[in-house]
């Protein structure tokens, strides 16, 4: 071993996390920090310092890509929501009582547990991101599927908190969700913006591919189907949650997903997301799957699925979980049809994007027939 040989990158963001649980178990014995203004003054002193921590101890001669601050920071964030998550189902104890009273009471509810623990996903996602940015491989696609799910995180969040039971209620702390919202929004935008690495397939290759009716491709018929079933579904539960006075609306809400119902407003506005912007969406991927060439596919799927699974976790989980209200809990006689069809909703644009990644030909542009397969391209 090396003498003075330091740890990788990743090691020593995940060890520089552990500092939020630590933050919020030291405050937790000091009454004078768990006041709502101290609360949102130690969360940016926190962030603050551990930014200016990574500026000047991340390997000086690297340049370093600004991304991966904003992955640093977010990991940090996630460490403090699994803490949440851990507290609430009484795993550990002694972190959140006081920010629950005095920061953002709504941690508590059942979906921001849910929540909570996807952040085990963003931390494994954001620490491999990490990890191959520093080791020169290729993070673009993993760092869109967490730009995806992030985005959709906070999208529902924010305005759920607002609108929902615990809007009067909305201390100081809750605005640190701010820079949480938007930062994602702008790490996309760099992402999409960066050219991608495909492999290069031969120009007979990818003719014949695009020459290929939907008939002829029954997977990808199969899943223009599921893509409309999903549409279709996105535009029924909008109409519920906006209070539609058709019986089959009635009789869904009541009989089949009552926590679409729950005062906590975050079933209500992820529905109207799914209705305003996931249903275009779709249709524009559907556009994708059966035009050929299409190669901006590779990305927004690869998007569209982590918003897919990251806010169908936190649905099904929640709808679900003991802290939600009993008569907003699924019914257990229709509790597996409902629970399947939302798994449905997270698979199929995983399997979109699977589909796309996998064999890429028919959204390629074509290339000169002189190159092989070995060689790479930037599209």
């Amino acid at each position: 071993m090396v003498t003075g040989m330091r740890p990788p990158v990743e090691v020593s963001v995940f060890l520089l996390s552990l500092l939020g649980p630590g933050v919020l178990f030291t405050m937790n014995k000091i009454p004078a920090l768990q006041e709502p203004l101290p609360i949102l003054g130690m969360g940016m002193f926190v962030l603050g310092s551990a930014l200016l921590l990574l500026i000047l101890t991340v390997q000086p001669k690297t340049k370093v890509d600004p991304l991966f601050y904003v992955f640093a920071e977010f990991t940090i964030n996630c460490m403090v929501g699994l803490t949440n998550a851990l507290e609430q189902d009484g795993f550990i104890s002694g972190f959140m009582d006081f920010y629950l009273k005095m920061g953002e009471p709504h941690l508590g509810t059942a979906y921001a547990v849910m929540m909570s623990y996807w952040e085990v996903v963003h931390v494994i996602l954001l620490l491999t991101v990490i990890h191959r940015m520093f080791t020169g491989k290729s993070y673009r696609s993993l760092a869109l599927l967490w730009a995806g799910s992030s985005i959709a995180n906070e999208i529902v969040v924010i305005p759920g908190v607002v609108i929902g039971k615990y809007g009067s209620n909305i201390r100081p702390a809750f605005w640190r969700n701010v820079p949480f919202f938007l930062v994602p929004f702008w790490a996309a935008s760099q992402l999409f913006r960066r050219p991608k690495q495909m492999p290069v397939v031969t120009a007979d290759k990818i003719a014949a591919e695009q020459k290929k009716s939907l008939l002829s491709r029954p997977a990808d018929l199969l899943l223009s189907l599921l893509l409309l079933g999903a549409m279709a579904f996105f535009v029924f539960r909008g109409f519920v949650v906006l209070d539609c006075p058709l019986d089959a609306c009635f009789t869904y809400i009541y009989q089949y997903e009552p926590y679409l119902k729950d005062p906590v407003g975050f079933p209500r506005i992820m529905m109207l997301v799914y209705f305003f912007y996931a249903v275009p969406l779709v249709g524009i991927l559907l556009y994708g799957l059966n035009i050929p060439g299409c190669s901006w596919m590779l990305d927004w799927t690869i998007f569209f699925a982590g918003a897919m699974a990251q806010t169908q976790w936190c649905h099904i989980g929640a709808s679900l979980h003991s802290r939600t209200s009993f008569p907003y809990r699924a019914p257990a006689d229709k509790r597996w049809p409902v629970i399947t069809l939302n798994v449905l909703l997270a698979i199929v644009p995983a399997l979109l994007a699977l589909r796309c990644r996998t064999y890429p030909a028919y959204f390629m542009k074509p290339v000169p027939k002189g190159q092989t397969n070995d060689d790479k391209k930037k599209n």
